[in-house]
């Protein structure tokens, strides 16, 4: 059979790897780069093209050309490049095609299997989308595994004896990812996971361009935004100005002929200190906080019990960002690894495991963890009295993977002949606040009084992160399932909860707010627990959103159900 390769599909840039005499080497392209950039693009010759000759053609040619199409997996959601549209699957497919044949250039032979790396906190549509992408490359996809989790293994090879608690904090180009490990005679195990999929480099950019743009607006009168060349080579600029600064206190933008003004050509001239894109990006980096906090929650460890914490990702350059792990973690992050390398290193580490050529019982055994909460909607029953929308947690999330968990649930009416099973991802306690990942009909029920016949839920969440979920009646054996098809979820961004009391006119709602946080710690009231719960997050929510309007009507909600609670408990 082929050689697995190892595979590091970035949202700025992509890197693939082999594994030779038990050390990871990643491959050079054509090139002669490590690096490559995950664009795709249009030629004038009508040609698809992907990597550098793709991103040097972006700035002439922006609508022929895809950049950051990572962030599109699996939402449903199409690029247009030239006059045709294309999925986010097919754009990747094209640079894991260019990796591909890279790869075989330097093995002589066909690389046809792969492992493909994900950020730990990407969604189940996410990871089956890079399964479709490297499917339409021309691979057997062997494995998925996190990003982090790859990093990880990096290191961990060269430190088999090691006894270590390990934060790997990675960041790049287009996602977040915060995960604790635990290694131990030759054991990488995956305590917890968290992240945000909306939070990388990209977000930095973004918000230099915005700057930019606001100052050449006011300067010359001229909005560029809309210019979709202009725009081209303002990104380009602004990525080399961020780069630069990470070594560097200033760097000096000059971009001529970037517009016209009637007939004439404007320039844009202007100096950026580090100090400000740091004041401009400062907030972001502090979001991630929050990741940091759940990933050494769940973890059952404090920041003092880590002993190496590991930067993975280009955005990990930015001293900024490495002040800041400083900061919360008590200690200096270590650049044990290649940011930009060690995670395709990783990879073709794992394709090393599946292939043999290392063993997991006298080299390295990885465990890995389910990063999300999965559960399912069931009809519960509080002093008598039916409580629809109720969630129930089937896989709390940080799970060691793989893992098949079941529950058996009871019919709720007479003669009942079918079961609707909804799929959710997420943690509220009402089961239509989380994701949809999915569901499906259960029929052939026989006829009996409720409660009488059961149903058995089980959940499968594999190696890769891929779900699948079953239903079986136990008086006959019949069965349905669903293997998760679920593109265009759309995931709730993130906000960090925990700051609430921070936000503008916290101090009006806290004794509100720890009145229901209260009763919800006493528990016992599930007739009224689900809305409860989604009142204080919502009210969190707005606090840090400043919806005003929102936060009254919030009040008064949350109010009336404290005191019909409180009558309840009388």
């Amino acid at each position: 059979m082929s050689r697995i390769i190892g595979i590091d599909l970035g949202t700025s840039t992509s890197e693939v790897a082999i594994l030779e005499n038990g050390k990871p080497m990643v491959i050079k392209n054509r090139e002669g780069d490590m690096i490559t950039p995950s664009v795709v693009g249009i030629n004038g010759k009508g040609e698809i093209i992907a990597g550098r000759e793709a991103k040097d053609q972006y700035l002439l040619r922006p609508r022929d050309t895809v950049i950051e199409v990572k962030r599109l997996m699996g939402s449903g959601r199409k690029v247009k490049m030239g006059d045709k549209e294309y999925t986010p699957e097919e754009i990747s497919s094209h640079i894991l095609k260019y990796l591909k044949g890279c790869a075989e250039d330097y093995l002589g032979e066909p690389a046809t299997r792969a492992v493909i790396t994900v950020p730990a906190y990407f969604t189940d549509e996410q990871r089956r989308a890079t399964v479709e992408a490297g499917r339409l490359a021309g691979f057997k996809v062997e494995r998925i595994i996190n990003e982090p989790t790859a990093a990880a293994l990096a290191y961990g090879i060269d430190h088999m004896e090691d006894n270590l608690h390990v934060l790997v904090y990675d960041l790049g180009g287009g996602t977040l990812d915060v995960t604790v490990l635990e290694m131990f005679e030759g054991v990488l195990e995956v305590k917890a996971s968290s992240g945000n999929n909306r939070l990388g480099g990209k977000d930095f950019d973004e918000r230099l361009m915005k700057e930019i743009i606001r100052y050449f607006e006011d300067q010359t009168g001229v909005d560029i935004s809309e210019d979709p060349r202009a725009a081209a080579r303002l990104k380009n600029a602004v990525e080399e100005c961020k780069i630069a600064l990470s070594s560097q206190i200033g760097y000096r933008i000059e971009l001529p002929l970037l517009a016209e003004k009637d007939g004439s050509p404007l320039a844009l001239e202007k100096t950026v200190s580090r100090n400000e894109f740091e004041n401009l990006i400062r907030d972001l980096v502090e979001s991630t906080r929050q990741p940091i906090e759940a990933a050494l929650k769940d973890a059952g460890l404090e920041p003092q019990d880590i002993d190496i914490v590991l930067p993975v990702g280009g955005s990990t350059r930015i001293p900024l960002v490495m002040k800041f792990l400083k900061e919360v973690l008590g200690q200096e992050p270590r650049a044990l690894v290649d940011p930009d390398l060690a995670v395709a290193s990783g990879a073709a580490i794992q394709a090393g495991i599946l292939a043999d050529e290392l063993s997991a019982e006298k080299d390295i055994l990885i465990t890995d963890v389910c990063p999300y909460t999965l559960g399912t909607e069931v009809l519960s029953f509080f002093g008598g009295f039916p409580v629809d929308d109720v969630y129930d947690i089937i896989i709390p999330r940080n799970t060691t993977i793989p893992v098949t968990r079941k529950k058996v649930y009871g019919t709720v009416a007479d003669n009942q002949q079918a079961v609707d099973i909804k799929v959710y991802q997420g943690d509220y306690k009402k089961a239509s606040r989380n994701n949809l990942l999915g569901k499906f009909t259960l029929s052939g029920i026989p006829p009996a009084p409720a409660f009488t016949e059961k149903i058995e839920i089980g959940f499968t969440y594999d190696a890769n992160g891929i779900l699948q979920v079953e239903g079986t009646i136990l008086s006959n054996g019949q069965r349905a399932g669903l293997t998760i098809e679920t593109a265009g979820v759309e995931m709730e961004p993130e906000l960090d909860l925990g700051k609430w009391k921070e936000a503008p006119g916290a101090r009006k709602y806290r004794g509100l707010i720890r009145r229901a946080e209260k009763a919800l710690k006493a528990g016992g009231n599930q007739l009224f627990e689900g809305e409860l719960d989604e009142l204080v997050r919502d009210i969190k929510k707005a606090l840090l959103k400043g919806e005003s309007n929102r936060l009254k009507e919030l009040e008064e909600e949350l109010t009336d159900l404290l005191y019909d609670l409180e009558d309840t408990d009388e």
